[in-house]
């Protein structure tokens, strides 16, 4: 495989990188954004928009760029090196992704160009009180009267719920089976409350609340919210690298300029060899990360949920163990709020918990092991 980027995707990555550079390489602007709802800047979304990025995965006639996995990658990397709070992964990737498979041309055309062009925020209403990383819904019910329908119950958390001003909400359907449906951000109630990583989230409750359903209405559609969360997966992936790489840098050079003893800290080997493992923990995550973002390029949807579970696995790992050293080798000062370390590491432990952990990803992967014949390693036949 090659992965090396084109001459395009190179260009696209610094056009990013100038944009989000000049709005958080300073760490303290970042955190003085996060401070007040909605928790990122209007006016960053704004030019996101201008640059084509909110459009990027959409085809054209829904108002988009029709750009492929790969470009949304390097967006979403460029995004994790400054973890801008900005709601790319959980508007664009996911709620805009779900649109993008499951609506008809009219509500993509709709949906997708207003979010395309920085005039709405989207946000997918899924995660219930009790239940993890499902595909399904089961605690918000859709109810159908004549051509109408309704959906009741709580959706918590719901990334960025309380600013959206369009929800995608997954029900249970009257005949069985999960449903998508739309939802004005303003018909429902959003509770709307600050997350240990600095982003947004909101508890939104539903009561016969009026609902438009996506697509073809009591369709369901549990199969293609498996596929998108799938790409999320392969995308916060993405997203988890970039802050890594961020995280590694950083401590390096904490490493070379900071004396201990009349000596700079990189003159002890024991922390040199840490450094040196953090790194490696970086490239194997970048070497699954880039493999993973081209097997969504193949588009195919068995071999995509077979290599979210694996990149999430590695990004799990390995971005605990790059967090976790970061702190330790900063010292008392990756602990504060004010220093940037402590919450790159919270922001990488969000995005390992938004659609499953390493737990999660072990036991995709095991069910897996059964698919193959038991090997006896000293059969030499």
């Amino acid at each position: 495989m090659d992965f090396t980027y084109d001459d395009e995707q190179d260009a696209l990555r610094d056009a990013v990188r100038g944009l989000i550079g000049k709005a958080y390489g300073d760490y303290e602007k970042r955190r003085q954004t996060t401070k007040e709802d909605p928790g990122f800047d209007e006016k960053v979304w704004t030019q996101l928009a201008e640059m084509g990025l909110l459009g990027l995965p959409f085809s054209e006639e829904d108002g988009g760029v029709g750009a492929g996995p790969v470009e949304i990658g390097i967006v979403c990397q460029e995004l994790g090196r400054v973890i801008a709070p900005e709601p790319y992964l959980s508007s664009v990737v996911l709620a805009g992704g779900l649109v993008s498979a499951v609506g008809t041309p009219e509500q993509r055309q709709e949906i997708l160009g207003a979010l395309s062009a920085g005039e709405s925020v989207l946000a997918f209403a899924h995660a219930e009180p009790g239940a993890r990383w499902s595909d399904s819904a089961s605690a918000v019910t859709a109810s159908q009267d004549g051509d109408s329908w309704t959906v009741s119950g709580t959706k918590d958390p719901v990334l960025h719920g309380a600013r959206a001003d369009v929800l995608v909400v997954s029900a249970a359907l009257p005949d069985g089976g999960t449903g998508l449906f739309v939802v004005q951000g303003a018909d429902a109630q959003a509770e709307g409350f600050s997350t240990y990583d600095g982003g947004r989230a909101a508890r939104v409750t539903f009561d016969v609340t009026a609902a438009t359903p996506l697509g073809t209405a009591g369709a369901d559609v549990t199969a293609s919210i498996a596929i998108v969360h799938d790409i999320t997966r392969i995308m916060a992936a993405n997203q988890s690298l970039g802050a890594m790489e961020t995280l590694l840098a950083q401590t390096t050079d904490y490493l070379k300029s900071r004396k201990q003893f009349g000596v700079t800290l990189n003159t002890f080997q024991a922390l040199t060899f840490r450094a040196a493992d953090m790194y490696t923990s970086q490239e194997l995550t970048h070497s699954l990360v880039d493999w993973a973002t081209m097997v969504v390029a193949a588009g195919k949807p068995e071999e995509v949920a077979d290599a979210a579970a694996r990149v999430g696995l590695q990004v799990s790992r390995g971005g605990r163990h790059i967090g976790q050293e970061a702190i330790q080798l900063h010292g008392g000062i990756g602990m504060t709020a004010e220093y940037s370390v402590g919450m790159y590491t919270a922001h990488l432990t969000a995005l390992d918990h938004l659609l499953g952990d390493a737990g999660r990803h072990l036991k995709v992967l095991d069910a897996t092991l059964e698919e193959h014949g038991v090997i006896d390693p000293l059969d030499r036949s």
